[in-house]
């Protein structure tokens, strides 16, 4: 569905980028040590220490069934670790969490759908609450406000079911701010998006990440429609990991050494380009051949 978008001037992707930034509060919102994770016998990773900051761009990638969704499921407290710790806040991850946005996977709404975008945005704000409800006309003029920060004023009061994906995901964004969240999880949300849908979505969350200092962990299939606003990389593939700078992860010797056998990493135009493995995203073939996708 094509629509006229009403959008505030967004940052464009491969901008000025938070890498090396040495003014990061020394305090972690997300602190991993010793981490595992595994389905009976199948180890998706283990030995994972990681310190996520505020204002901290992470994006998590690697092939389908390496853990990406699982890592953010834990990160949510839907799921245990396997082994090892994990305090995001400062405390134990509990479901519901108020000062946690999340963004999940894409998932269509049936045209017949009677739940309008205000309405999907409202319950990022009080559908987690007991007890007596928000004040209507505090609630509606916050809604307004949220839907305008994502450009989804003009359409937010058509059904859901009858939005583009690009729009869709433009209100999933404005329900996971709603409660001005100090971390933001997504979960592969550029997955469908046209290249035009993809930088607008990437400009909303690196526009919440610089102004409020929030940060972010971005489960992506594909890293390069956000390479220039990513400050670390975690890798995640063959039960194995690697973290750091993107220069430093996705590279030939890391990588190589991740998958055990030989992967090229190229750069061409600006991008990143990986040739020896299948089933990442980047157009390249993946060695570690058997792959059911991701556990729920």
């Amino acid at each position: 569905m094509d629509r006229t978008e009403a959008v505030r001037p967004l940052p464009e992707p491969g901008g000025a980028t938070g890498r090396g930034r040495e003014d990061l509060p020394a305090e972690p919102v997300i602190s991993l040590r010793g981490a595992a994770l595994a389905y009976g016998g199948r180890v998706l990773w283990r030995g994972l220490d990681l310190d996520v900051r505020p204002g901290e761009f992470l994006a998590v990638v690697g092939p389908n069934g390496s853990g990406k969704t699982s890592l953010l499921r834990v990160l949510l407290g839907r799921q245990q670790l396997s082994e090892g710790a994990l305090t995001v806040l400062g405390h134990a991850p509990r479901r519901g969490g108020r000062h946690i946005g999340y963004v999940p996977q894409q998932t269509f709404q049936p045209a017949h759908a009677l739940l309008r975008a205000r309405d999907l945005v409202r319950l990022g704000l009080d559908g987690h609450r007991w007890g007596l409800p928000l004040a209507r006309r505090a609630v509606r003029r916050q809604v307004d406000d949220l839907l305008d920060s994502v450009g989804a004023t003009p359409y937010a009061d058509v059904p859901l079911g009858r939005l583009s994906g690009g729009e869709q995901q433009r209100i999933r964004i404005a329900q996971a701010l709603a409660t001005d969240p100090r971390i933001l999880l997504c979960d592969e949300p550029l997955l469908s998006l046209d290249l035009h849908h993809q930088r607008t979505l990437t400009g909303l969350v690196e526009e919440r990440r610089r102004s409020a200092g929030t940060a972010v962990v971005f489960v992506t299939h594909e890293i390069n429609p956000v390479l220039g606003l990513v400050d670390r990389v975690l890798y995640l593939a063959r039960g194995g990991h690697r973290v750091g700078p993107p220069d430093e992860v996705m590279s030939s010797t890391a990588l190589s050494e991740l998958y055990g056998t030989q992967v090229d990493v190229v750069r061409v135009g600006g991008r990143i380009v990986v040739a020896g493995v299948t089933d990442f995203g980047t157009g390249h073939t993946h060695a570690d051949g058997a792959d059911g996708g991701e556990s729920p």
